[in-house]
């Protein structure tokens, strides 16, 4: 073999090398995953902490040490008892009206200060959060990004590495998240989603009706209000048979001998009244919506 050829073998394996690196790359927050590309739990971790930190960054997050702490004892409370205690839990509550909630690949719970104002009881509250904690727990996002197809790279390049995906115009046209967060989850992964909430409530002791009285609650604000929870149905499709499927599994379970089920606390209460206490939350927009990968979850200017 001559000395050009063998160059020129030499490039190529290297070529080849970066295109398959390519399908597994992690470039700002966007995972872009090729046919037979699994995301390890390492590069889940990953992810998750390079998008938790430009959400921190970009989105209003309350800081009120009262209600982070409330929330964040809440929240790992319940993941402490899942299949994934392992993780580096996070919880955070974002300063928006809009009634919704979202999780990050590798243990990040985002909850919309509009969960906290609108729920009844510290039962809804918690059965939101574990339903999400139960998406981390099933690996629902990194999922998504596994079956992406070969075709979607360019596009996820395209949003990840310009600014044409950050209008609302250029994101409808391209119709293309740039992260984990922008992933549709399917009528499956809810399901397994809100099984995985019944279960971590109810094994703190929280009554796990909480999560379909809340679903049940947003369908009638839906009729009354649908501005308000816009949000919540964009990015968890919910009817009256998704709440009768929840109650039907709670129904199902054996009975907790000498343990009454938790609904509600003083402490809840007084966390939820200094959350209305605050200023109201800033006018959502489309930059800060986009420019944060977030607008599937928080602002829905377009999407989980």
């Amino acid at each position: 073999m001559n000395k050009r050829s063998w160059r020129h073998q030499r490039h190529m394996k290297r070529r080849g090398a970066a295109v398959t690196h390519l399908g597994c790359l992690c470039v700002a927050g966007a995972l872009l995953s090729m046919p037979g590309c699994n995301v390890s739990e390492q590069q889940e971790q990953a992810l998750g902490t390079a998008d938790a930190a430009r959400i921190d960054s970009q989105l209003p997050l309350i800081h009120d040490t009262i209600i982070t702490q409330y929330v964040a004892t809440l929240g790992r409370s319940m993941a402490s008892r899942t299949s994934r205690a392992d993780l580096d839990w996070h919880f955070a509550v974002v300063n928006s009206s809009e009634v919704n909630a979202f999780a990050l690949p590798g243990g990040f719970i985002y909850v919309n200060r509009g969960v906290i104002e609108q729920a009844d009881r510290e039962d809804e509250l918690a059965g939101i959060m574990g339903h999400e904690i139960g998406h981390v727990v099933r690996r629902h996002s990194v999922q998504q990004l596994q079956k992406r197809e070969r075709g979607d790279v360019a596009l996820v390049l395209l949003c990840t590495l310009t600014r044409a995906c950050r209008t609302i115009s250029g994101r409808v046209a391209i119709d293309v998240g740039a992260n984990a967060l922008a992933a549709r989850y399917s009528q499956h992964d809810e399901a397994e989603a809100d099984s995985e909430g019944v279960m971590n409530t109810r094994r703190v002791g929280i009554d796990p009706e909480g999560l379909p009285s809340f679903f049940h609650k947003l369908l009638d604000m839906q009729k009354q209000r649908p501005t308000a929870v816009d949000a919540f149905f964009s990015t968890h499709p919910t009817d009256d048979s998704r709440v009768a499927a929840t109650r039907r599994q709670i129904a199902s379970l054996a009975p907790i001998p000498d343990a009454p089920l938790r609904r509600d606390t003083p402490e809840f209460h007084a966390m939820q009244q200094r959350a209305r206490a605050l200023p109201a939350p800033p006018a959502p927009t489309s930059q800060s919506a986009t420019d944060s990968g977030a607008d599937s979850a928080v602002t829905r200017h377009r999407p989980r």
